[in-house]
């Protein structure tokens, strides 16, 4: 048996195709290792609200990590732990996306807010994210420089054109050192599968860190492992390979 015995898989652009969807391979091999006692969770940028329903696809009992460590739920309907941004921060954010007319948007623990729905946002919003979004690689450096001088974030992207703000120590890694402390297991029995910068701390730290063919070069040259793209059934691919017939 594998000593591998949590399995933390991204969402977009790992467990999900192109077409947002969970393939017949991936969802086999999901099954087939929780046959044989291994637990997997959802660890993504997503809020809960979005990455519920492929927990509830794949019948999943366990723990979830989403947007990117902030919250951590013990199951789809009980909330572990929160971390948030402080109003003031966030309308310093809010602030250098106007300044550079880039786009923005980010997490409450109410949903999405964009630049079309700024306005319903209070200072009494539980902020879990904020994020810009720009093609321009110039503007997101400048956007990128300005944010640094508004405080000390965790710093990543969940696509190249993208920058994500978590608070400062948190990130999909220190949410699952929180589900391995609820399971009693370590981060050496952890098998982490994903694509983006938002994955690079739990491919780091986990036990195994595979990259997805489609990852973006630093995390293919971080991780322990690159596993074929999520038009190839990558996570399929990496579970029977580093899990299911590791010790075949």
């Amino acid at each position: 048996m594998s000593r591998i015995k949590l399995i933390a898989l991204d969402l977009d652009g790992t467990l999900l195709n192109e077409d947002s969807q969970v393939s017949e391979e991936n969802r086999k091999a999901i099954a087939e290792a929780r046959s044989q006692g291994v637990t997997v969770i959802v660890a993504t940028g997503r809020e809960v609200q979005t990455a519920k329903p492929y927990w509830q696809e794949l019948s999943l009992e366990s723990p979830m990590v989403t947007v990117n460590g902030s919250e951590v739920w013990k199951s789809s309907g009980e909330l572990h732990m929160r971390q948030r941004l402080n109003v003031e921060t966030v309308m310093a954010l809010h602030k250098i996306a106007v300044d550079e007319d880039c786009w923005f948007y980010g997490y409450t623990t109410e949903g999405m807010i964009d630049a079309d729905n700024w306005s319903g946002t209070t200072t009494e919003s539980q902020w879990l994210k904020f994020c810009y979004s720009s093609e321009n690689r110039n503007q997101l450096a400048r956007v990128r420089a300005k944010t640094e001088e508004v405080g000390l974030f965790e710093i990543t992207n969940s696509h190249s054109s993208n920058i994500e703000l978590n608070p400062s120590g948190i990130s999909k890694a220190s949410g699952i050192r929180e589900v391995c402390d609820l399971l009693a297991l370590s981060m050496e029995e952890v098998m982490a599968v994903g694509d983006s910068l938002n994955d690079k701390a739990m491919l780091l730290e986990a036990g195994i860190g595979v990259a997805m063919g489609n990852a973006q070069d630093e995390v293919k040259q971080l991780a322990n492992a690159v596993t074929g793209s999520n038009r190839e059934d990558g996570v399929a691919q990496a579970i029977r390979r580093y899990v299911l017939e590791a010790d075949k």
